[in-house]
């Protein structure tokens, strides 16, 4: 079956600008339109006095190897983006849980949320024991990586193995000179979010300066989440959830990490969450992955560093075959189970 998400995405990415201004998707606030490459299930819950949905893949493999691979997507990401990833893992033998968390893509956009990496590590947590999952690798890309590490400090015995992508949060982005974000002025700010803006920094940040076609369909993705009928309730989502990253670092924790942790960093990586909001003197330290995460992995415990001299902030989707021969690689160390660090 044709994606014809994906062949409109290529096409978007082939003519003008502005053709695409006036032709461009429109999704709905969970992301209705949008086709993902495997069948999306929910997970109906409670939390905060409001009935949740949370949206999920689950993959299984053809030939299990008894192992269970959780995919944590970054802020401008969705399990979705996963795709290359899931095909790498299940033919390898691997069942992948891929969710899109709260105020994220196809789950819920709560009007009202208190918004905590401790609150998405609890409702990720629920997932899989409702599915029967009690042990797992996680691999987390970008915010994703705040959360992974939120959630194996919450549960160590719950995570076999911990492998940050690109993590966001190997800095404390305040101490380092981010001024004080209100959330009316992240809301301001999402609620101008369009496809060009996206391109431009997809292009700087996630993929280093370069640019391929089977990127657009990411742009895409989320300009059109932005653009659809529910843009306030999305751009409000995206303001508190700007506001929960900038403001509980687990920076100051990364020692009490007790699990096998595989750090893997695009050197072209800048990424830092309020960035454009910081005066000259203090943007211009900010982001430098190549130091930070040197810096990162000499705290935590038993940990490796794996860099790609040339990528950026997504080098799964730049350069996959790359990163997944890395990643396979180490995690087939743990064939046998879990090896806590010392």
């Amino acid at each position: 079956m044709i994606n014809r998400s994906s062949v409109f995405a290529l096409l978007l990415a082939l003519v003008s600008p502005a053709w695409a201004a006036d032709e461009a998707p429109a999704y709905g606030a969970e992301l209705e339109g949008f086709e993902y490459p495997y069948p999306v299930a929910q997970f109906e819950f409670p939390s905060q006095r409001e009935p949740l949905h949370l949206a999920y893949l689950d993959v299984r493999p053809k030939k299990s190897n008894g192992r269970t691979a959780v995919l944590l997507h970054g802020k401008n990401f969705c399990a979705a983006t996963w795709r290359t990833t899931i095909d790498a893992l299940t033919a390898a033998g691997y069942r992948v849980i891929a969710p899109d968390q709260i105020g994220f893509c196809k789950s819920t956009k709560p009007a009202r949320y208190q918004y905590s990496f401790q609150q998405l590590a609890l409702n990720t947590h629920a997932l899989l024991s409702s599915l029967g999952i009690h042990n797992a690798a996680l691999i987390a890309h970008s915010t994703g990586g705040m959360l992974a590490i939120r959630y194996a400090l919450m549960f160590p015995k719950e995570t076999d193995q911990l492998v940050l992508v690109d993590p966001i949060g190997l800095e404390d982005w305040r101490a380092k000179g981010v001024p004080p974000i209100s959330v009316d002025d992240w809301y301001a700010r999402e609620l101008k979010t369009n496809d060009d803006g996206i391109r431009r920094y997809e292009q700087a940040t996630y993929y280093a300066g370069h640019w391929n076609p089977d990127y657009e369909i990411w742009v895409q993705m989320l300009a059109g989440l932005n653009r659809g009928p529910g843009k306030e309730l999305v751009a409000w989502n995206s303001a508190l959830l700007y506001d929960m990253i900038l403001t509980q670092p687990v920076f100051y924790e990364l020692e009490q990490i007790a699990v096998p942790t595989f750090l893997i960093v695009g050197d072209k990586d800048n990424t830092a969450i309020g960035k454009d909001f910081a005066p000259p003197e203090a943007r211009a330290a900010l982001g430098d992955y190549p130091l930070l995460a040197k810096r990162a992995i000499e705290r935590i415990r038993g940990g490796k560093l794996l860099e790609f001299p040339e990528l950026g902030h997504a080098p799964q989707i730049q350069d996959p075959a790359a990163f997944h021969q890395a990643l396979l690689a180490w995690l087939s160390q743990y064939s046998n189970g879990p090896r806590r660090t010392q």
